[in-house]
Parts: C-alpha cells; structure tokens; sequence
C-alpha cells in the first residue's frame, strides 16, 4: 500500500459523501497520483465498513470491466469487483430517484445466486455452474462519482465501481439446460431498443467473470458465499438515463425486468 490508512479513511469518507449526496468530484488519483491498486481496494472496503457500521447490510456482489474490449481499454487483465448494498436494491418495475444519483447509466446483466461457496485460486467456469442456484435478469444502474463520468480504473475501484442501484426480475432458472453464452438480450428504453447483445460479451462466458472474481477474492483470504446475488458484468454499453425514462430489459429464456426513472 501506497497511502497511509487515515488518508484511506479520508477517501472513503468523502467518496461515500459524494454518493449519498449526489455531489461529484474529481477523480481521487489527482491528489494522490501514488495510490495502487491495494489501496483502491481499501478505500472500497472502507466504504463497505462504514455502511454496515450503521446498520447497512451487504447483499451481493458485482464484476465490473467484464467485456474484452474494455478490459484491454483499460490495460487489466482481469475484472474489478464491488459490492452491493441493501439499499441498492429496487423492487422490479420500481422507480427511481435521479434526485438522488448524478448521472446514472443502465447496463443489461445476467445475475447468478449461488447455491454453494466458491473460492479461488482455481476456480473455473465448470465450478462456477455447479455452485450456481439459478439466474435471473439483471438491470444495474450505475452512477460514477466522477465528474463526467471520467476516471481511472484506481479511482473507480475505490469509488466501489460505479455502484447505485440494481433491479432483479423474471423468474430464477436453473441453468441445466441453458448455455448462457448465447442467450440474446434486448435492453429497450421508453419502448425502443437501444442495445442488443449475447451472455458471450461477457469474457466469452459470463460464469468466467463469477470465477475470475471468486480467484481475486481467494486472494484475499475471502470467498463467495452461498446465497450470493452476483452481477455478472454488462452485456452492451451503458446508456445513459434521466427522469421520465423506462427501461425494460428481455433475455431470452429469462424473462423480463423493468425499472422506471423519475
């Protein structure tokens, strides 16, 4: 580590201000260009430590930088990873408070529930399969704290990737006879497709993410419980939303999940 833990703590406390507030903020490698990777991460738990400290629980987990493409933008080798708190969660169908975010954006995911505990090093897509319950389609809505939206992959890390809002729906389907890889996903906005993609965008499989992330943790001493919710990563690019927008998201053989924004 880098950083010192006050000035960690300092980070933590001011990114969590600027989510629950609504504020944003320059990207925290400006004043601390020195800052790595395990810092991030600290700051990110740091986060996490404050929400259960009053009260908040964790409810699952989320894999960010989970398309090829992006990951290669962002020169890693591997996904990031953030956590999701209760209040994250919206009722399906739902609505939204954009009072209370800065500049959310939606992006289409598969959700996996885990039936057994995963943990690396090891871990594998066939392991992946074997410990998941079912799966159910996923909204997430994302809301950097940066600035217009622009930042580094430390700051994000710390900045819990982006995390505000998710919405489950349609059904929760074993995954015996499905190959996620090539289930089809329409995300419509306000009726109108905007984005068309396949399970496959995500690491060519999206149970790779949920293994690449049980292998980080692992690292960490930590594992993925049972019972866990995990967002898998973005299907598509995110579109950006505003008040007065309605999503609806259909993936094939999983029905739909809808959330509304005012």
């Amino acid at each position: 580590m880098a950083l010192a833990p006050e000035i960690i703590a300092r980070l933590a406390e001011h990114l969590e201000i600027c989510e629950l507030e609504a504020r944003d903020t320059t990207k925290i490698t400006d004043d601390h260009p020195t800052m790595d990777m395990e810092d991030a991460y600290s700051v990110q738990y740091a986060i996490r430590a404050r929400k259960i400290a009053r009260g908040g629980r964790v409810v699952g987990l989320k894999a960010g930088l989970t398309s090829r493409a992006k990951m290669k933008q962002m020169n890693v080798s591997e996904p990031s990873y953030g956590f999701l708190a209760d209040y994250f969660a919206v009722q399906d169908g739902g609505e939204v408070n954009c009072a209370e975010l800065i500049h959310p954006r939606v992006e289409p995911e598969i959700a996996f529930v885990t039936k057994a505990a995963l943990k690396g090093p090891g871990c594998h897509i066939g392991a992946v399969l074997a410990a998941t319950d079912f799966v159910v389609p996923a909204i997430e809505i994302i809301d950097s704290r940066y600035r217009d939206f622009k930042f580094d992959l430390k700051s994000v890390v710390a900045d819990n990737c982006s995390s505000s809002r998710f919405v489950v729906g349609g059904s929760a389907t074993p995954i015996d006879d499905l190959d996620l890889r090539t289930l089809g996903i329409v995300l419509e906005k306000n009726g109108v497709p905007v984005a068309i993609g396949a399970g496959a965008a995500v690491l060519g499989h999206p149970a790779a993410a949920i293994a690449m992330l049980a292998n980080m943790l692992g690292r960490r001493g930590e594992e993925i419980p049972a019972g866990t919710l995990i967002l898998s990563g973005g299907i598509t690019e995110a579109v950006a939303v505003e008040a007065g927008d309605a999503i609806t998201l259909r993936i094939q053989s999983l029905g739909t999940v809808s959330v509304r924004f005012g």
